[in-house]
C-alpha cells in the first residue's frame, strides 16, 4: 500500500506542474498535494491489479480522482459550506489563497482532472476511455458527490422527514460515489467483467458507508492532532450524522458489521488482497 501511495503522490506532483496564471494552480496544488490516505487512487490501482491489469494504464485516472477528491474538500470548507480553517492539519484552501481563488481552484480541478485522464490515457482505446469519463461525470456531478453535498446542506436547515433515507442519500454520494469510482474505473481499465464489476460496485457501496460511519465517530471521539481538522462541529450544530441518528454503541457495531461484509464479499468470490485487507484493517483500528 505504501509503494502504491509513494506512486500516486510522484504522479500527482508530475501533473499539477505551475503554469500561468501560477496563483490558480498553485491554489490546485496546494490541496491536491496535503500529505493524506490516497485512499481512492490506491483503491483504483489495486483493482486493476487484482482483475490482471497493469497499474501503470490506471495512474492518470487514479490521480485525477484524488484530484476530484481534492476538489470536493476545497469547496467543502467554504464559508458557504462547512467554514473549516483546517484540514490535514494545515490551513484550508480559502484560507490560504482567498475565498475566490479557493472557488475557482475546486472548479478548476473538477474540469482538469478529466483532461489528465484524456491525455495521459490513450492507449487505453477511444472505448475504454469514453467509459471512464462516464463514471467520471456520473459520480462526480449532480447525480453524484454534489447532489449529497445539496442533501447534507438542506438537511441543517431543516429536519428530514426520514433521517434515516436522508443520511443513507448522503452517505452514498458524498463518500460512497467516489469509492465506486475510483474501484469501477480501475476494474474497467483491467478489462473485467460485468459480475466483476457489480461485486465490486456493492464492495464500495459497504465500504465507503463505513469510512463515513467512523469518519462521524472519529468527529466525536477523536483529537485536532490525530485528525488535522476541527472535530466536534457536526454535533454541536445538530447536524445529521450517523452518530447524533443512532449513538455512538450503535454506530461502532454497525461499522464493524460493514467492514465484516466487505471482507466477506471478496473472500466469498475469491478475490484476494492485501491492499484493501489493509485498508478495512486501518479503518477498524482508526
Amino acid at each position: 500500500m505504501n509503494k502504491l501511495i509513494d506512486l500516486v503522490n510522484e504522479n500527482l506532483d508530475r501533473f499539477m506542474e505551475i503554469n500561468y496564471p501560477e496563483n490558480i494552480f498553485k491554489s490546485m496544488r496546494y490541496t491536491v498535494l496535503l500529505p493524506g490516505k490516497r485512499l481512492r487512487p490506491v483503491m483504483c490501482l489495486e483493482t486493476c491489479r487484482m482483475f490482471g491489469g497493469n497499474i501503470q494504464d490506471a495512474l492518470p485516472t487514479a490521480c485525477a480522482i484524488e484530484m476530484l477528491h481534492a476538489q470536493t474538500l476545497i469547496h467543502d470548507d467554504l464559508p458557504c459550506m462547512d467554514n473549516d480553517d483546517f484540514r490535514r492539519g494545515k490551513p484550508t484552501n480559502h484560507k490560504v489563497f482567498g475565498e475566490a481563488a479557493a472557488v475557482l481552484a475546486g472548479d478548476a480541478l473538477l474540469t482538469f482532472a478529466p483532461q489528465i485522464i484524456t491525455k495521459h490515457s490513450k492507449n487505453l482505446g477511444a472505448e475504454k476511455l469514453l467509459k471512464i469519463l462516464e463514471e467520471y461525470f456520473q459520480f462526480a456531478g449532480a447525480y453524484g458527490v454534489i447532489a449529497g453535498q445539496v442533501v447534507d446542506i438542506e438537511s441543517e436547515k431543516s429536519e428530514p422527514l426520514n433521517p434515516c433515507e436522508t443520511l443513507s442519500y448522503i452517505h452514498t454520494h458524498k463518500t460512497a460515489d467516489l469509492f465506486k469510482l475510483s474501484i469501477r474505473t480501475g476494474a474497467i481499465i483491467a478489462g473485467a467483467g460485468e459480475k466483476q464489476l457489480n461485486i465490486m460496485t456493492d464492495y464500495a457501496q459497504k465500504l465507503g458507508f463505513a469510512f463515513q460511519i467512523a469518519d462521524d465517530i472519529l468527529d466525536e471521539t477523536s483529537t485536532f492532532e490525530q485528525m488535522g481538522k476541527t472535530l466536534g462541529k457536526d454535533k454541536a450544530a445538530g447536524k445529521l450524522t450517523y452518530t447524533n441518528l443512532y449513538g455512538l454503541d450503535r454506530a461502532k457495531d454497525d461499522l464493524n458489521n460493514l467492514l465484516d461484509e466487505c471482507e466477506k464479499l471478496l473472500s466469498e468470490n475469491g478475490i484476494i488482497s492485501d491492499v484493501f485487507s489493509q485498508i478495512t484493517g486501518k479503518i477498524r483500528i482508526r
